[in-house]
């Protein structure tokens, strides 16, 4: 991903621009990785999934540490607020839907076939319903429609596609830093007034558990983008009270018997520190370009591994000693991401884009005025085929026509 110089605060108001053009940052590519193998250790430790015992008994000494790994999801969500707004600016609309269609669907197309054919051929731990299931798992809108995911982790992908719809509002109007702070604004009253009204389809929206994180993610990066302000830090803190106080809730979802909340907090705490850290340039300097590919494999790892791998676990895990058969599988899951990449993310992404890049400016072309609307207006060619109108005149000679009286414009 590029990043661009700093550009307009809002409409024609250009802010101070840096002499130099801001740096990659690797280091986004890298943090998605860990949270990525932050969720990857909390299936394969932390949950019994395909093991045939408590997980505690296998892995005494890390799931103490492994069974906080979901919060990598929450990682996930403040690292994409930054980049979808970092990556927005400036770009149209149509431009926008391209870019993340051709992301999102080729890698989880390839996925969601190949996680059922597994679960179908060897359905221990889990099974698949229907393939009109999985018909409608191809859409991404399957929690929608009530329909079951075909893989546990499908869940984000749908809220991260709602954050798209209602951040594609603000790219159709064209993204200022305005609008950034306005869209945060508005999000964050619709969150915090959802769980008090009965209402599915404002929850539904408003993601009370999820948005926090998004809405830090904007602000953080309109402070990269320009600069910190009291503003920023101020939306910033609030999301920042607001996901701590998701933190009961989530760690319920995701456990089966009580378990301290302050680990929690301490880790989304981190994470909003090294959020801060990008945010003020202090990691621009680290620029190991081996990161790239490590933020290449994130979202196809993390498509893969749970469902296949809790498969793999379950008819390895008494041939193979488990801390082994969990660094083996992590290491066959990111090879296996490191193809889906190579071999259906980059060509069919790209061949993708072209096709809908296509459509996007035929669409653009014939959404244009006719021919003949074009030739009706002030100025076009029917009007000048028309000969002039002659009024008539009351005075013959111009020396004793009357004055017209001088009006000022005023402009306002």
């Amino acid at each position: 991903m590029s990043f661009a110089r700093r550009g307009d605060l809002d409409g024609g108001r250009t802010a101070v621009q840096r002499s130099t053009a801001k740096p990659r940052l690797y280091v986004l590519d890298g943090f998605r990785l860990v949270a990525a193998l932050m969720v990857v250790a909390f299936h394969y430790i932390a949950l019994r999934g395909g093991w045939d015992r408590n997980t505690a008994e296998i892995f005494p000494q890390l799931k103490p540490f492994a069974q906080y790994g979901w919060l990598g999801v929450e990682v996930f969500f403040l690292i994409s607020g930054f980049v979808i707004c970092m990556s927005t600016w400036g770009r149209r609309l149509g431009d926008f839907v391209v870019s993340r269609a051709c992301r999102i669907y080729p890698a989880y197309w390839v996925t969601v076939f190949l996680t059922a054919t597994v679960i179908t051929l060897w359905p221990q731990v889990r099974s698949v319903k229907g393939w009109d299931v999985v018909a409608t798992n191809l859409t991404m809108l399957q929690q929608g429609m009530g329909v079951w995911d075909v893989d546990g982790v499908y869940w984000t992908l749908f809220i991260e596609l709602k954050f798209y719809i209602l951040f594609a509002i603000v790219v159709a109007t064209g993204v200022t830093y305005r609008k950034c702070v306005l869209f945060c604004a508005l999000w964050t009253v619709a969150a915090i007034t959802a769980p008090s009204v009965d209402s599915k389809l404002l929850d539904m929206w408003a993601m009370p558990l999820a948005s926090p994180y998004f809405v830090a993610g904007i602000a953080f990066y309109l402070m990269y983008r320009f600069k910190p302000t009291a503003l920023l830090w101020g939306i910033v803190g609030v999301s920042f009270l607001l996901a701590l106080h998701g933190v009961p809730k989530r760690v319920a979802d995701n456990q089966d018997h009580v378990i301290p909340h302050w680990p929690a907090k301490l880790i989304i705490l981190a994470a909003f520190v090294m959020m801060a850290l990008i945010a003020y340039g202090k990691l621009n300097r680290i620029q190991w370009r081996w990161l790239t590919t490590a933020g290449a494999l994130t979202y196809p790892l993390y498509l893969l591994h749970q469902y296949i791998g809790l498969t793999m676990i379950h008819w390895l895990q008494h041939k193979v000693q488990p801390g082994v058969l969990v660094l083996a599988l992590t290491a066959v899951m990111l090879g296996a991401a490191w193809l889906m990449h190579r071999f259906v993310e980059r060509p069919f992404g790209t061949k993708m884009r072209n096709a809908l890049q296509k459509g996007i400016e035929d669409m653009r072309r014939n959404s244009s005025p006719a021919p003949e609307a074009a030739a009706g207006k002030p100025g076009g060619p029917l009007e000048a085929t028309l000969p002039p109108v002659q009024e008539p005149r009351r005075f013959e000679h111009a020396e004793t026509a009357p004055q017209a009286p001088a009006f000022h414009h005023r402009s306002g």
